[in-house]
């Protein structure tokens, strides 16, 4: 069996979100069960490009509308990431400093049309083509339909949605761009009288996941106009819970924290790193250190957290570290926090990987109100590393996260709301005084097992379950 994934992002090459990690995991993990996962992304302007050399295996062009752009397939030298990874280098559309852009219509067809060109060219031609949210979702549709594709159509396709929210809309204006296909077949590319990658891809892949079992529920419901052609599909659709690289997140040989530490020394460990984080950012160690790490955005619920913030502090029970970044609305209001709580709080804008992994093993408690959360990894990173999940009872955090008053590992609110989030964080105040069922819950869920492996395996037994015959 080989699966080729074809995805925007790719940890560590580029990471925008969660997409990267999957991508940078998910292949490795199914390589080591003996089939062959490879990664396909574009070749972006980025610091992993800069630092290392790559081969040119492939040469040509392609049309998009009337322009014409070389291209080249290029392969990573000295490859350490535990799968192959090829890249599309496409210079006039993808080499950028950015992996997102207003003009990504062109960048995302291009890329697309490019990696299905390449794969015309395989003598040993993939098992299954893995397409990775709307940037991909294109693909199946041209496997199955363009007929400069037709060798192509006996291919199995899947394609994972990582969130529903971004489908890649463009407009009919753009139709030309799409290789030659039988017209009375436009209907598949068609969503609310535009054309929606995300949309044909679920109407045209094989298979359709999401990352977690409850998001795939959730976007029957609610998939931002996606929700009917969800429901209609829903026999081809499953949801799989992501996992985490648990070779790269571990508090025992990971080099960017300050001390190491396992289950056997879980206290010295925690306290060596909240040290740090408590010196760096003069906050108080002997109170309980809450952390936010992720994108300041409406899906996080961060337009609450200056409030909400606000509320906690001033009752000088709890210190509150932040590190992300989005609107700047949010982050001045965010900043604005810093005199008022010196001493119990501070924000890193911006994003800070090394920053991340101590927070993650420093913190006692980290906060998710999630709006959104397709399958989330912070709470699995955090559980990892020892620190108590506080979140929202959505999509993943609801399939990973059980309440400590129903026996569980975590704090569960069911609302988005800054009454809600501030009595989470009090339960997560109060479970810090009861010193002993901390400890307890603490060396629990370092035990908790999300490996890639479990899920790995999962998409495994999904494509085995196509009959696939390859021309």
């Amino acid at each position: 069996m080989k699966i080729i994934h074809i995805s925007a992002e790719c940890y560590p090459i580029a990471k925008v979100g969660g997409l990267a990690d999957v991508v940078g995991a998910l292949p490795k993990y199914q390589s080591s069960k003996k089939i062959t996962s490879e990664v396909l992304i574009p070749f972006y302007d980025t610091a992993f490009t800069q630092t290392h050399t790559f081969t040119t295996i492939y040469k040509s062009k392609l049309n998009l509308g009337d322009a014409v752009f070389p291209y080249e397939i290029k392969t990573l030298d000295n490859n350490t990431l535990g799968f192959e990874v090829f890249f599309v280098d496409i210079p006039q559309q993808l080499f950028r400093n950015y992996v997102y852009s207003s003009d990504d219509a062109d960048r995302f067809i291009s890329f697309q049309i490019a990696s299905l060109d390449w794969l015309l060219t395989w003598k040993d031609k993939p098992t299954i083509v893995h397409c990775h949210d709307h940037h991909t979702g294109l693909i199946p549709f041209m496997m199955s339909q363009s007929l400069k594709y037709k060798k192509l159509s006996r291919i199995s396709s899947v394609l994972t949605i990582h969130n529903a929210q971004y489908q890649g809309w463009f407009s009919y204006d753009k139709l030309a761009y799409i290789p030659e296909f039988d017209m009375e077949n436009a209907g598949l590319l068609d969503w609310n009288h535009q054309i929606n990658s995300l949309a044909t891809g679920i109407k045209c892949a094989w298979r359709v996941t999401t990352v977690s079992p409850s998001y795939m529920e959730e976007l029957k419901v609610k998939a931002n106009g996606l929700e009917s052609l969800l429901r209609h599909e829903h026999k081809k659709c499953s949801g799989i819970l992501n996992g985490i690289d648990t070779d790269v997140w571990n508090p025992e040989t990971d080099d960017y924290i300050v001390k190491n530490y396992g289950p056997t020394i879980v206290q010295s460990g925690k306290k060596a790193n909240k040290k740090y984080l408590c010196d760096r950012f003069n906050l108080d160690i002997k109170k309980p250190l809450i952390v936010f790490i992720g994108r300041l955005v409406g899906e996080k619920g961060a337009e609450l957290l200056p409030v909400v913030f606000d509320l906690i502090l001033q009752e000088k029970h709890s210190s509150i570290l932040l590190l992300g970044s989005g609107n700047k609305e949010i982050e001045k209001e965010l900043e604005k926090l810093k005199e008022k709580h010196k001493g119990t709080y501070n924000a890193f804008i911006g994003y800070d990987e090394k920053l991340s992994h101590i927070m993650y093993a420093g913190a006692d408690f980290l906060l998710m109100p999630s709006r959104v959360e397709p399958c989330g990894l912070n709470q699995m990173y955090a559980l990892r590393y020892g620190t108590i999940p506080v979140v929202r009872n959505i999509g993943g955090l609801k399939d990973t996260i059980i309440d400590i008053d129903n026996k569980g590992f975590g704090i569960i609110h069911q609302e988005v709301s800054v009454y809600a989030i501030v009595y989470a964080i009090k339960r997560a105040e109060s479970l810090y005084k009861h010193i002993q069922k901390f400890k307890n819950i603490r060396n629990r869920i370092m035990g908790i097992n999300h490996s890639w492996d479990t899920s790995a395996q999962a998409y495994i037994n999904l494509y085995k379950t196509l009959n696939t015959k390859v021309s």
